[in-house]
């Protein structure tokens, strides 16, 4: 088998690195550096560990028109991006380019849906796929061939790798089901309600029995023996809306070129970090073993 793809949820890492370190690690401008440090940092991790034959690190819109749309209250109580990330963010394509990196943006869609799309395109390549984000909802993607790094607590250990069976331990139900459960649950960090009175256990215990939401109205609409009356209320009610909810956290496949294998370019990513202040970072990459191969 060869290498895996890496691809990186931006601005999950980056949003992570900003609220983790501290602001008074600046650069030379004396503006804050901290997220694109900790970001590299968390990569150059992954990197090491899973050895990728590329990386890419993906960004796109804060929330695709088409969300907005099927339920407006998507995203709308999230707080501006802070004035100390912008900067660093509009730095992100040159910082991380220079590593030798890919950095994919798309205008409409999400970084989620690029990352989904990526790992579609790698296994049908017939490679293997590593998405490093710490959003949930890319667990639906999660197969034998795909697996999730979710960031931890930090420390030496790196973040988690979750695999098929992870995401049954954590919710009790198969990858290709969560946005069905997510429909259900709902999502706070989204804005998205769920089903009124229907929490996560609930969620969960439904969809084992029924298989999937379409399945799980259905049986609501025939009023299925030992189905709760406050759960067959819920579902009735909000029929329209679930599926909406579903359609909002089911990923859009973007049309991407297969990446090219990309080894780290460890000089490159040391002078574009001790340009930035990052002297520590640029004398870790300086002793990068094998030329700026992991």
């Amino acid at each position: 088998m060869p290498a895996p793809l890496l691809a990186v949820d931006a601005p999950s890492l980056l949003y992570r690195a900003f609220f983790a370190l501290p602001k008074s690690i600046t650069g030379a401008d004396g503006r804050p550096v901290n997220a694109l440090l900790g970001t590299a940092n968390l990569v150059l991790q992954a990197v090491e560990r899973h050895a990728p034959r590329a990386v890419v690190l993906c960004f796109g819109a804060e929330a695709a028109n088409y969300r907005v749309e099927l339920y407006p209250g998507y995203h709308a109580d999230r707080p501006p991006m802070p004035d100390e990330l912008s900067p660093q963010w509009a730095d992100a394509r040159a910082f991380f380019g220079a590593f030798g990196w890919q950095v994919l943006w798309d205008e409409e869609l999400e970084a989620d849906d690029l990352l989904g799309s990526l790992a579609t395109i790698e296994t049908q390549a017939g490679g293997e796929a590593l998405l490093f984000t710490g959003d949930r909802d890319m667990f639906q993607c999660v197969g034998e061939q795909v697996t999730v790094l979710f960031p931890g607590g930090g420390g030496k250990d790196g973040p988690v790798e979750i695999g098929p069976d992870g995401v049954r331990e954590r919710y009790g139900i198969d990858p290709a089901q969560v946005p069905d459960f997510i429909a259900l649950r709902g999502d706070p960090s989204d804005g998205l309600p769920g089903a009124k009175g229907i929490g996560e256990k609930t969620a969960r215990d439904l969809l084992r029995e029924h298989g999937s939401l379409d399945a799980l109205l259905e049986a609501a609409g025939r009023g299925v023996p030992g189905m709760r009356p406050r759960v067959v209320g819920a579902l009735r009610d909000a029929g329209a809306e679930l599926r909406a909810f579903r359609a909002i956290a089911t990923l859009r496949h973007i049309a991407v070129d297969r990446p090219p294998d990309g080894p780290l370019d460890a000089a490159g990513a040391a002078q574009a970090a001790r340009e930035r202040g990052m002297n520590r970072l640029a004398e870790r990459l300086q002793a990068w073993p094998g030329g700026g191969r992991p």
